[in-house]
């Protein structure tokens, strides 16, 4: 595929932006070096109050086929992009965190592992750590029996070991590539998720309603984790927990929703001990909030889960009808792609 074709599909690239200025420039100025040149930029800018509004609009106006969308609120990652999917105009969608940066050929890699034809509508990329360099910020995603996911990967130093091409569960959306009939039939992001385990909703969703996913070593980018959010800030830690409740509501087989109070007190169990050995997340969060802050934190999980509830059963009614494949197929692809509680609590 020669660098300056511009034919082929038209990939709509969105990235949503909140008080990200410091980044901006390193992460635009590479999407616009990529060598997939038939595409459109489409950057959302959700409300900064740090000046990045103004640098969103330097670059709609330096970017080819580029438009922005300026909210007045932080509205969430969810809403944003729905929001910018609706004014893209490409058969494929790429989402692009702010706070990475791709390698040139990134998009081009993507583009050419997708085969909507064969129900391949999400692509995902080998996502490196900015620092320390050459370590695995995810390579596709694994899941654990209540629902709580995390990258494939994660922590381990890139030594070949996921250079494979191969099927995923689902990609990240820090940088992946959807195709736009995927976003049509499962509606795009649910936006009451606000951040944090969207991309897993979205790919369970799109699971179910038989799309796969495809990971694509050769598409690098470089993530500064949780630059924006925080790695360990209350409010992320109550959206990750409160949200894997919430996919699993709405996604999960009966069967296995009902054991998900089992699987949920082992989780915690492990996190526990984690924590007392001063290991994984939940030891970092412990370390800078104390035991006290984890009780509230678990509350406030489960009070703002309740008070979602009638909506995600709502939503669940109209996954369970429309949904492609069996529950023994669904419990066989997270058998495939399940996560060991150990490495899940234990690894940061």
């Amino acid at each position: 595929m020669e660098a300056s074709r511009t034919d082929g599909p038209l990939v709509s690239i969105i990235v949503v932006n909140w008080n990200g200025l410091r980044f901006l420039d390193d992460c635009l100025s590479s999407l616009e070096k990529q060598t997939w040149k038939h595409r459109e930029f489409v950057l959302v800018d959700n409300g900064s109050t740090d000046g990045s509004a103004e640098c969103v609009h330097t670059w709609t106006e330096r970017l080819p086929s580029a438009q922005a969308i300026y909210l007045s609120d932080n509205s969430g990652f969810c809403r944003a992009n729905n929001l910018a999917f609706a004014k893209a105009r490409g058969e494929w969608i790429a989402l692009f965190n702010n706070d990475a940066v791709a390698e040139p050929n990134w998009l081009e890699e993507l583009v050419r592992h997708g085969d909507a034809g064969r129900r391949i509508g999400m692509v995902g990329s080998k996502i490196l750590f900015f620092e320390p360099t050459g370590m695995i910020d995810k390579a596709g995603h694994l899941i654990y029996w209540d629902g709580q996911n995390r990258g494939r990967g994660t922590m381990e130093m890139d030594a070949g070991q996921y250079d494979k091409a191969e099927e995923i569960l689902w990609p990240d959306a820090c940088a992946a590539l959807y195709h736009r009939r995927l976003f049509v039939e499962t509606g795009g992001f649910d936006e009451t998720f606000f951040a944090f385990g969207d991309d897993a909703d979205l790919g369970m969703r799109a699971r179910l309603l038989g799309w796969k996913a495809w990971y694509v070593p050769t598409a690098v980018a470089h993530h500064r984790h949780s630059a924006t959010a925080g790695p360990y800030s209350p409010r992320k830690v109550m959206l990750v927990e409160r949200n894997r409740l919430l996919l699993a509501i709405k996604n999960f087989p009966l069967p296995l929703l009902l054991q998900n109070p089992y699987w949920s007190l082992r989780r915690f169990g492990w996190h526990a001990y984690a924590a007392l050995r001063r290991q994984g997340a939940s030891g970092r969060f412990v370390g800078s909030h104390g035991w006290s802050r984890v009780i509230l934190n678990l509350a406030w999980s489960y009070l703002s889960a309740a008070r979602l509830l009638p909506e995600a059963l709502r939503r669940r009614r109209q996954i369970q009808r429309t949904k492609r494949l069996s529950n023994r197929e669904l419990l066989d692809l997270l058998r495939r792609f399940q996560i060991d509680v150990r490495e899940l609590t234990f690894r940061d």
